[in-house]
This record gives structure tokens, sequence and C-alpha cells, in this order.
């Protein structure tokens, strides 16, 4: 049994914006400190106006979702949008060399499985399709995070900033006190708040960013994605980092 009810089917591309698929992914066990916990996986999929694919957080990949993938348009970017979310660009690196690769800084020098980085997710860094998905970083000191908002499906794309576990989805009633502690059920989790506290003002600047691009719909890596009313509860959710 998994720890999270998977939101069906998995490895398949999910029409959720205009332009925009959601790929829900197998769970996956990822190290936390000593131990490793259980986390859903979830890749997204943007067709910009070229038709070219754009994709954030690529999951681990199979045969089936590759040709999926082939089917909707060439894939041209792929990018890991934070700290922790790079583990299969290797993977999709390998099957689509021709792509260019995206990364925060910090994965240059942390990444534990290294890969290809032909640009990096900076501030004031210059990227191909930023006339079509705006991107602001958010630094932290463990964890930084790129988010991205789409202003043509008026759609935010996050990692872990936000994380919104349904905890009637999770079959563990210590994974659901796990979430529960964490902030995990609608917010930023509050270990990852920690690596940002130490450059709050940073942070709240580029936060105010984010809820500045008012979405009606927010997709995170982790839980529910937000279908409406996504500013009001980007607005909840960040609150704290102004």
């Amino acid at each position: 049994m998994t720890a999270f009810e998977p939101y069906l089917p998995i490895n398949v591309p999910k029409p959720f914006a205009e332009g925009i698929w959601i790929v829900d992914g197998p769970e996956i066990r990822m190290d936390y400190g000593p131990a490793t916990l259980p986390f859903p996986t979830r890749m997204v999929v943007v067709r910009l106006k070229s038709g070219d694919l754009w994709l954030h957080s690529p999951i681990a990949p199979n045969a089936e979702l590759f040709d999926a993938i082939d089917a909707m348009g060439e894939v041209r970017h792929l990018i890991a949008p934070n700290s922790i979310h790079y583990w299969y660009m290797a993977d999709w690196i390998d099957r689509y060399p021709s792509a260019m690769s995206y990364a925060v800084a910090d994965l240059a020098r942390k990444a534990k499985r290294p890969f290809r980085i032909d640009h990096v997710l900076r501030n004031g860094e210059t990227v191909s399709w930023e006339a079509e998905i705006d991107w602001v970083e958010v630094p932290g000191t463990a964890v930084t995070e790129a988010a991205f908002h789409v202003p043509t499906a008026s759609t935010v794309i996050l990692a872990d900033l936000i994380e919104n576990f349904e905890v009637g989805r999770i079959n563990s009633w210590f994974h659901r006190l796990l979430v529960r502690l964490g902030g995990a059920d609608g917010g930023t989790p509050r270990d990852l708040r920690l690596t940002f506290w130490p450059r709050s003002r940073e942070v709240a600047e580029r936060v105010a960013r984010i809820l500045a691009w008012q979405p009606d719909k927010v997709i995170m890596a982790h839980g529910r994605p937000i279908s409406r009313d996504g500013a009001a509860q980007l607005e909840r959710a960040l609150g704290w980092a102004l």
C-alpha cells in the first residue's frame, strides 16, 4: 500500500489549464535527516506558442510516458525548480539531449545525482521563454526555489513553496500527523520556512512579486492543485513571508 492515495491516472498527461497539463507520477521516498519519507510526485507540462514543450520537475520516466510526451510536441526546456526536485533531470536530458536544462543555482554543487545545467535560474538571468512564462527565484539557505507564472492560463507553478496534502488521502496516521504538524496541508512547510528565514528581506520581496501575479490557479508538486481563487489562497499560504 502506498502512503498517499494517488491522483489517478498516473504517468498520463491530464489537462489542467490552457496549454498546461499535470502528470502525476509514482510515489518515491526522499531522505529527511536520518530517515526517509514517502512523497507523491508531479510534473507539469506547458506548451509554448511555438508548440515546444516546457517541463517542470520531471518525474520518473517510462516508455509510455515518453511516448505520450512525444505526441504532444517537442521537448525543448527541462526545469529543476528547486534544490530538491531534480533527481530525474538526467533521465530526461538523456532522452532529449537537444533540450535546454534549467536549475536553481545551488544544484550545481548540491545535486547528489549530477546532471547537465545549461542555464541557472537566478534573478537577473535571462531565459528564452520568459516572454511567455514569468519567474522569480526565492532564495533560501538549504532550499532555493524558482516560482513560475503562465499569464495566458492565469496559473502559478510551484514545487514545495506550498504543499497542499489532503489528509483524507493519507493512509498512515503517522504521516497524517506529520503533515498537520509540518504545515503541509495548504501552506509552506515549517521546515522550509526556516531555510528562508535568514534571507527574509529578499524572500519577502520575491513573495510579493508572486502575489502580484494574481493567478486563478496554482499547481504545486505535492497535494491538491488549486483550480480557482488562486490569488486568495496564495496570499493565505504565503502571508508568513511578508
